[in-house]
């Protein structure tokens, strides 16, 4: 009552007509959803679409979201060349704050995992509940404590300097310039243009 009205109140009607017919078809529904042309949008855009419909009122591009927790942890690894793509297994423990465990936890101990086993996705990754990883809630991972179907999505200066200063972040920055390094030529590694062009092009698969 309070909110603004409904941008496509006829397509509403339609939706709510097929989802009757279909005799309340919920997956029927989803499917329709899902594999309409709006619902696939891409989330690019040029400066005819931006003229024409600058607050995106008529669905003129897709949304564009901010990746999950885990997933940008995934990306920083497998842009370095760090993850390590294992299927199954046990769970690790990667890098967490120094004496985090040891103020926090009822078991002081954390046995922080070596090796590959530092870079395994973060599907993987220990949780406990009481001692949730900072990284994670950070970038708005739930801490399990309660079934959460939608995450939040929040933008903050502690995110910034968490990919700043955070250990699995701050090595996986260093790997990424030894990979733009190995993947120009010599006589182009000292070139800080060529240098950043390469970078973004491994990081988004589309030259600058």
């Amino acid at each position: 009552v309070q909110g603004e009205p409904p941008s496509h109140p006829e397509l509403l009607d339609w939706l709510a007509v097929e989802f009757m017919e279909s005799g309340w078809d919920v997956k029927r529904l989803h499917r329709l959803i899902v594999t309409s042309a709006a619902y696939q949008r891409d989330s690019q855009t040029t400066p005819e679409l931006l003229r024409i419909d600058p607050e995106n009122r008529l669905l003129a591009r897709g949304p564009r979201f901010r990746l999950s927790a885990e997933m940008i942890r995934d990306q920083a690894l497998a842009l370095a060349g760090l993850l390590n793509s294992q299927v199954g297994g046990p769970s690790v423990k990667p890098y967490q704050p120094e004496g985090l465990w040891k103020e926090i936890a009822t078991v002081t101990d954390y046995n922080q995992s070596h090796g590959r086993d530092l870079y395994r996705r973060s599907l993987y990754t220990y949780w406990k509940r009481t001692v949730a990883s900072p990284t994670m809630l950070t970038f708005d991972a739930t801490a399990r404590e309660t079934c959460t179907v939608r995450r939040s999505r929040t933008n903050t200066p502690l995110q910034a300097l968490n990919l700043l200063n955070d250990v699995a972040f701050v090595e996986a920055a260093k790997q990424m310039a030894w990979r733009v390094q190995r993947e120009l030529p010599a006589e182009r590694r000292d070139e800080a243009n060529e240098r950043m062009r390469t970078a973004f092009r491994m990081a988004t698969a589309r030259w600058p």
